[in-house]
């Protein structure tokens, strides 16, 4: 019994102690947050386009659809499009309804649909690939979203601006509450959220489609908690 009294006496040893003790003891801290945004110029581009047909039967629907792919694919091929860059993300088949002059829902001939997501990483030639896949029989864009193609030195950059950014602000506040910073306690990445704004495509013919990339943002964010010091 002993040992036990020896622990007890020092936890209310502890719990007397006044509290101005128990707060010299704790550790000052800062906890801040620092963001970046990094500018660049895309080179190379997302598109989602397909074909969607409508006819009497599935088997129709789906064949119609099928065969327009087939040769927007294949233009895509002959535009230096790799097979690695081709990929579908969307097959739908589904039966489309209408309204009988009773009110009634009543079968009205089917509805597929075939979208290819593809990867361009020659923006030069966009504007005339949009143009091509239009006049193979394209009817369906689910949009233009521009990135890079090694995004990792950019993004890695964005991440030390993001914390000289956080040390930059904790240093104003450190000196404006009189004391210094010290060590840095604690680093979490919040993760990047880069500004790729993805642009709708109107399926209307033109020779070339007409395309603006501009710039892209890549966005990193970090939180860092610093101790604090008194002021030497």
């Amino acid at each position: 019994m002993k040992p036990l009294t020896t622990i007890s006496s020092i936890v209310l040893a502890v719990a007397l102690l006044p509290l101005p003790v128990l707060a010299e003891n704790a550790v000052r801290k800062i906890t801040v947050t620092g963001d970046a945004r990094i500018a660049v110029e895309p080179d190379m581009a997302m598109v989602s386009l397909g074909v969607k047909q409508r006819a009497k039967t599935a088997e129709a629907a789906m064949n119609q659809t099928s065969q327009i792919v087939a040769q927007m694919v294949e233009r895509l091929k002959v535009q230096g499009i790799a097979t690695r860059d081709l990929q579908t993300n969307e097959l739908s088949l589904y039966q489309v309804d209408r309204r009988s002059s009773s009110g009634e829902r009543e079968p009205d001939g089917f509805e597929a649909s075939n979208m290819v997501q593809v990867r361009v990483r020659d923006l030069e030639k966009l504007g005339a690939l949009l143009n091509a896949v239009l006049e193979d029989g394209a009817n369906q864009f689910n949009g233009l979203t521009f990135g890079l193609k090694t995004p990792g030195p950019v993004r890695d950059q964005a991440r030390r601006d993001a914390v000289a950014e956080a040390l930059r602000k904790a240093a104003i506040l450190a000196d404006a509450a009189g004391v210094d910073l010290g060590p840095v306690l604690n680093i979490v990445e919040a993760g990047g959220n880069d500004g790729v704004m993805p642009m709708m495509m109107a399926t209307q013919r033109a020779a070339p489609v007409p395309v603006a990339q501009g710039e892209i943002d890549i966005r990193e964010s970090v939180t860092l908690v610093i101790s604090l010091k008194d002021r030497d």
